[in-house]
């Protein structure tokens, strides 16, 4: 069978995606709202800390990918837009009508698969052994149904290892631009999550309702994720192509990724650190009421980011094209409607999130308003700056990994500090990363883009 010369360009992303970037945002935002009242209202404030106490764990895990997904899905738009090969640092231009390397992409799917099964065998020995140790700690003062919580932690690393096994059909979807395909999974994969995790938790089945639900929601997105990459047309391609040497693709990638994932464990050890270091200080319940606060505001910063999520692929072409018009766009974008969203959400919040955990008999409650508003500027300075190394991370440099270790670093010692030698609680937790990103990170990357784009 001939095969057709024109390439698979990376997907158009105008309106109609930028609608469905919103609507599965507000899906899965509304989803969220829908079941946290269940948890809240159904679970112990000592449980809530446990699934906060999950969820850190989770988000660590995905670390252990480090930088490769984001990497990945980079790469991939690359060799959509027509590039032939790939580097180090910086992007080697192509042409608008550039036709697709297919043993390049071959290559680094292959590439992938091999990377990410590693890494999966790797996850489920740190999970077995150091993480079980870590829980066992964690249970001592945790008074609730101790078996369900096992079974829960059992669940929890078979959903790790999973999730990170396939951690790379993300990065297909993302570098291949499927934003209304990916939103559309992924409204699915939330509805069977919520409609399981509710009826489990009226079942009885406690903290592995919730689990037990992730676990299917992401069998199912990964699979029609996978039949969504993998189109009749791309298979034949790939078939008849002959794949670039695997090592050589992983060559390229490796420092830019090695410096994404340095990023992304400094950026965990100043916004998540809290919960693992905290715990070990505070109550369960100051960590569930810290927890849950935390959870709005990461729903809110989705609802902040999706502009500039929709664009990532984009970005990635504007750089490869080197078209520095519409970047400027873009930029104007996404970091205008980052502002605007966190306004808006904030005072919402501000106003009746109180109101809201009344109305449903919650047991556990938002850190008080003071807090909350110091928490609210924090988060908005935070993600600001992150679109900001976005737009500088699409032309494959990294210039920010080691400043992001260094605040990571400083915000655990800082979170030491404010928890044992001086004791102020809650405040401690918040204070601490809000400072040290403050010190460096929230202004320099902003005006890194600013002075590229407009040179001022």
């Amino acid at each position: 069978m001939v095969i057709g010369l024109l390439a698979e360009k990376v997907e158009h992303i105008g309106k109609r995606e930028i609608a469905w970037s919103y609507a599965g945002t507000a899906f899965m935002i509304g989803a969220g709202v829908i079941l946290l009242p269940f948890i809240l209202h159904k679970m112990p404030q000592e449980t809530v800390g446990i699934w906060n106490i999950f969820q850190t764990i989770t988000f660590l895990v995905m670390l252990l990918d480090f930088g490769f997904r984001p990497s990945f899905a980079r790469n991939i738009s690359y060799i959509f837009s027509g590039v032939k090969s790939l580097q180090k640092e910086g992007v080697a231009h192509a042409d608008s009508d550039s036709e697709v390397d297919y043993g390049l992409l071959k290559g680094t799917l292959i590439a992938m698969r091999r990377f990410y099964r590693w890494i999966a065998i790797g996850v489920f020995a740190l999970l077995a052994t150091g993480g079980t140790a870590y829980f066992y700690y964690i249970l001592q003062k945790y008074s609730g149904d101790r078996q369900d919580a096992l079974i829960a932690w059992i669940l929890l690393i078979a959903i790790n290892c999973y999730n990170l096994y396939t951690f790379y059909y993300d990065a297909l979807l993302t570098g291949k631009g499927y934003v209304t395909r990916t939103q559309q999974i992924n409204m699915l994969g939330q509805t069977v999550y919520i409609g399981l995790a509710i009826g489990l938790i009226y079942a009885g089945f406690g903290l592995t309702a919730i689990v037990a639900s992730q676990l299917i929601s992401t069998i199912i997105r990964r699979v029609l994720t996978y039949r969504v990459f993998y189109t009749p047309a791309l298979k034949e391609h790939l078939l008849a192509a002959i794949p670039q040497e695997p090592k050589g693709i992983l060559a390229a990638i490796t420092p830019n990724a090695v410096k994404i994932g340095l990023t992304q464990l400094g950026g965990f050890m100043v916004n998540k650190s809290a919960i693992l270091i905290g715990s070990a200080f505070l109550t369960l319940e100051e960590v569930a009421c810290y927890g849950i606060t935390m959870q709005v505001m990461d729903i809110l910063a989705r609802c902040a980011t999706v502009f500039y999520q929709s664009y990532l692929p984009k970005l990635a072409q504007c750089r490869a094209e080197n078209d520095l018009t519409t970047l400027k766009r873009y930029y104007i974008l996404c970091t205008g409607s980052l502002w605007v969203v966190y306004a808006v959400g904030g005072i919402a919040w501000v106003l009746l999130g109180d109101w809201a955990l009344n109305l449903i008999g919650s047991q556990t409650q938002f850190v008080p308003v003071a807090m909350l508003l110091v928490m609210l500027l924090i988060s908005t300075l935070e993600h600001n700056h992150a679109v900001s190394a976005g737009f500088i991370m699409a032309d494959n440099k990294i210039p920010f990994f080691i400043p992001s270790l260094l605040s990571g670093a400083a915000t655990v010692i800082l979170l030491w500090i404010f928890l044992d030698p001086w004791s102020i609680g809650i405040w401690g937790l918040i204070l601490a990363p809000g400072l040290a990103q403050l010190a460096y990170q929230n202004w320099k990357w902003p005006s890194v883009v600013i002075k590229e784009l407009w040179g001022k």
